[in-house]
């Protein structure tokens, strides 16, 4: 049952989420957004929804575990499984925004959170908020770049035209089932981690941030396979800022997240992989071919990330 209700909760937050990217493009449009602010910023938040919905309902259920290693082992899966798996499929090019601003705003947020947890072992709701107004801030700085480089978001004309009736749907639709979504999810992983006798954190670090990135991960391979566009690395990026900025920022202020007396991995270990697929990024890009991740970059990232996994189920101090 445990097992069937993280199933049905991963089904409903790929729903809710796509109904409620979709209606929050189209009531941007209405009220006469520019589609680069629209793809910058509705959209980025939009994706960041099932995330923070798991965040949400698991700080609010007192599980607080799970709602830290969301974020940190989907930051962890976007960096070592989604990258490096479409590498592995086709290589991705890297341009010089990476390391003028992306990477150091990965880089930056990254260590905000380490210190904020380390600090006194919980993210207040003044630290939240601290993360949630440098994310604003960011956005902003994206934007002005942006405009600067003449670059347009790709988002879907269409959504323009859409009804006041269809909007309102979607938006029910949407908000439906990612309330439903989270809280299956997260009462299925603490069931399962119960179970198999694990601390939520593995299971929040493992099974809820791998089944996050597969729909991210399945579309960037089928993208690859068809020789597209594969992945933005820029994007991948971003969606590890919006975790810390939004899903936890957000979350901490709502409720303030402490880190479990019986969760120590977190501290000892964990975010300190995050931290280190972060880094690593930097070097990975300049040797030995430069800017640009192909197969052999590709598998070592998911090489590390199996390491990682194997640690965190065997419990070994890393």
């Amino acid at each position: 049952m445990s097992i069937l209700l993280v199933i049905l909760g991963f089904v409903l937050l790929v729903v809710g989420g796509e109904f409620l990217v979709r209606a929050s493009v189209a009531l941007s449009f209405k009220f006469s957004i520019s589609k680069m602010v629209i793809g910058m910023t509705v959209v980025s938040f939009a994706t960041s929804a099932p995330e923070l919905l798991v965040s949400l309902q698991a700080a609010l259920s007192g599980s607080p575990a799970i709602a830290i290693t969301n974020v940190v082992g989907s930051n962890i899966a976007n960096i070592g499984l989604v990258l490096g798996i479409t590498a592995m499929v086709g290589s991705i090019a890297v341009d010089k925004s990476f390391y003028k601003l992306n990477w150091p705003a990965m880089m930056l947020f990254s260590a905000a959170a380490y210190y904020f947890l380390v600090n006194d072992s919980l993210l207040s709701a003044f630290e939240g908020a601290i993360l949630f107004a440098g994310l604003i801030v960011l956005m902003l700085i994206f934007i002005r770049n942006t405009k600067k480089d003449n670059a347009v978001e790709d988002v879907d004309d269409s959504l323009a035209v859409v009804s006041n009736f269809k909007i309102g749907l979607w938006l029910l639709i949407g908000a439906t089932a990612l309330y439903f979504g989270s809280e299956w999810l997260v009462n299925g992983a603490k069931d399962i981690a119960t179970t198999i006798g694990v601390s939520e954190a593995v299971i929040g670090v493992s099974l809820i941030a791998i089944g996050t990135s597969v729909p991210e991960l399945a579309a960037s391979v089928i993208a690859a396979a068809k020789q597209e566009k594969a992945l933005s690395l820029g994007n991948l990026i971003g969606s590890n800022i919006f975790n810390i900025g939004s899903v936890l920022g957000l979350t901490a202020i709502v409720k303030p997240i402490p880190i479990p007396k019986d969760s120590p991995e977190i501290m000892a270990s964990q975010i300190y992989w995050m931290l280190g697929f972060a880094f690593v990024l930097l070097p990975m890009i300049f040797i030995p071919k430069r800017m640009q991740i192909g197969r052999i970059k590709g598998f070592l990232l998911v090489f590390a990330y199996g390491i990682f996994m194997f640690l965190v189920f065997t419990k070994s101090k890393f």
